[in-house]
């Protein structure tokens, strides 16, 4: 067991895994910024939740899902530290200055929309609303977390995508998440029930039209139902790193957790391995796709 598969683990031995085929035949990469598991006896010391309400933000065992993924030819990146502590999903300094004792350096980002809501860099919720902390932080704190884990997350998945349109010409880089089965009370689509997969390019910002919906044919020959854009279109990593007219192209996908999760107890369920073979036919035949055009 290592301590990806450990939620009260005392942490992961590195920011990330990155596990790469034996040689990259396919113009993707494959990023899940979010199904980090290795939760610090500190951590949660620090916090007024349980492990279990902590684990409520994960998109749990997408690591998992897509796991298969090398052996179609694409690399996949995972974070170990959980979306709870920091989130790479973020820009790097959106800090929200009431969770600290101290002042926030000048750089810091106190004002964003997803600040105000509570889930910056270091949230101050977990994805259902309850607040993590029991006391404020140090800034230091902020300053430690986003050196030592979001920024090499970040220089792995740069190097990543840099390499990958170096070699190819175009990469186009797959943000891999999953949500709740049926929207939540605050949500959009609140109490209806989701597609399989909800697809976010930022409107067409982020990724080629042609592109994305060849990922939506793929998924439709694979038996998935897609949406796309609603209730996501996309947070950082779609909007930074989706720039279609330098040769890089992201798209987020939103996987239903129903499909492969008891999402009450935070486990897989029976639906995980016909999932993950799925999921790398998915990558297997858009790859392909994608060098095709």
């Amino acid at each position: 067991m290592t301590d990806r598969d450990n939620p009260s683990g005392a942490g992961a031995t590195a920011p990330f895994d990155l596990n790469r085929p034996d040689k990259q035949t396919l113009p993707l990469v494959l990023a899940s910024p979010h199904s980090g598991r290795a939760y610090s006896d500190e951590f949660i010391a620090a916090s007024r939740l349980d492990a279990l309400s902590l684990r409520r933000s994960e998109d749990a065992y997408v690591d998992e899902v897509y796991a298969l993924a090398p052996e179609a030819g694409a690399p996949l990146l995972c974070a170990n530290f959980p979306r709870a502590f920091v989130d790479p999903n973020r820009e790097a300094w959106e800090l929200d200055p009431t969770m600290f004792a101290d002042a926030l350096p000048p750089h810091a980002q106190t004002r964003s929309e997803r600040v105000r809501a509570g889930f910056g860099t270091i949230p101050r919720f977990v994805a259902d609303g309850a607040e993590i902390y029991t006391g404020q932080l140090k800034a230091d704190e902020a300053r430690e977390r986003i050196e030592a884990l979001y920024f090499p997350y970040h220089e792995a998945l740069k190097t990543l995508v840099e390499g990958t349109r170096k070699e190819y010409g175009i990469c186009v880089l797959l943000d891999c998440h999953s949500m709740p089965s049926i929207g939540g009370p605050s949500d959009r689509d609140a109490g209806r029930k989701r597609k399989d997969i909800i697809l976010g390019d930022r409107y067409g910002a982020s990724c080629a039209p042609a592109l994305v919906a060849q990922a939506e044919e793929v998924f439709a020959g694979l038996g998935l139902s897609t949406a796309r854009n609603d209730p996501y279109a996309g947070a950082f990593t779609t909007e930074h790193y989706g720039q279609p007219a330098s040769g890089v192209h992201t798209i987020q996908i939103e996987l239903n957790r129903g499909l492969y999760l008891n999402e009450r107890r935070i486990e897989v369920s029976p639906g995980l391995e016909p999932l993950r073979t799925t999921m790398k036919a998915f990558v297997a035949r858009f790859g392909a796709a994608v060098l095709a055009q």
